[in-house]
């Protein structure tokens, strides 16, 4: 692929990309930039491994990445503690706390590229993996000595997530105890460690299982169990260009590259399932190069 293609394709010619068609022309020479993106935790690895390194062969760009909760790297943003070009956050929601002038105006549109469902994964070493295969995912996680891990639900929405689940599984079992059983306190701090971090804990042996998106599991080569439909829930990833982004092409290059024949392959191997995209926000305010996506 020519050297500066995602670039070009987000300045001229966007359609091409999501046709997933080969380079036939030579777009126009470029200023290669540092592209800042702050997103979820949860996709360390499809960012890591995937993404940036066929973003930065595409483009000629070099992708920056800082991982964290959605919602810790949303106080960052507003509390100008980074300046970020893109940000992908894990829940929808965390954007609103970015918007209007109230808000600092960092965000004025974004949309959905991809849901992950919430699983639990699990040390196949643990004493207690072979549990997994004959007793219910509630009476494993709560017996005696299973340490599990979760993330902070005031900084990132898989802790929220993982409350709600077993809050339902407590309601469908009639047992209001479960919850306090199982999480003890919202803020457990024997239980909650950054999103960032809890893979390598569970590899490494400090956690029995712990709450994980589907595509964290799947690239880290970790078993895990599905959660039952009747408390199932998921991770619904959106994608935005900030306001007052320093590299704002090479920023709308890497959303098309998420939207592009390839970003979703990358995407579905790592346990994403890409999905149509839905725009929150005025059309008007998305770049020209992107806003044909969102035609409603």
């Amino acid at each position: 692929m020519a050297r500066g293609r995602w670039r070009g394709l987000a300045i001229g010619s966007l359609a091409v990309a999501l046709a997933g068609c080969g380079a036939s022309q030579v777009p126009a020479p470029v200023t290669h930039s540092a592209v800042v993106v702050l997103y979820a935790g949860s996709l360390v690895q499809l960012m890591t491994q995937s993404i940036t390194p066929a973003y930065n062969r595409g483009s000629g760009d070099q992708l920056q990445g800082y991982p964290g909760g959605s919602v810790a790297l949303a106080n960052e943003i507003k509390g100008k503690l980074i300046q970020a070009d893109v940000f992908i956050s894990a829940e929808p929601s965390v954007n609103e706390s970015l918007m209007g002038s109230a808000n600092g105006g960092w965000v004025t549109w974004y949309a959905t590229f991809a849901k992950a469902p919430l699983v639990i994964g699990y040390n196949p070493s643990s004493r207690f993996a072979n549990l997994f295969k004959s007793e219910p995912w509630y009476q494993v996680l709560t017996t005696p000595g299973f340490l599990l891990g979760r993330t902070d639900p005031a900084l990132d929405p898989k802790g929220v997530l993982t409350i709600q689940v077993v809050q339902r599984q407590a309601q469908l079992l009639h047992r209001p105890g479960l919850v306090n059983q199982m999480l003890g306190a919202a803020e457990n701090p024997a239980q909650i460690f950054p999103e960032q971090e809890l893979v390598g804990r569970l590899l490494t042996g400090q956690l029995d299982g712990a709450f994980f998106y589907q595509n964290e599991a799947v690239q880290a080569k970790i078993p895990y169990i599905a959660l039952p439909a009747t408390v199932d829930l998921s991770a619904l990833y959106t994608a935005t260009v900030l306001h007052g982004a320093r590299h704002p092409a090479a920023a709308q290059a890497l959303v098309a590259f998420l939207y592009s024949s390839q970003g979703q392959a990358l995407m579905r191997a790592s346990g994403l399932s890409p999905v149509t995209p839905t725009l929150t926000g005025r059309l008007s305010a998305v770049p020209p190069s992107l806003n044909h996506l969102f035609h409603r």
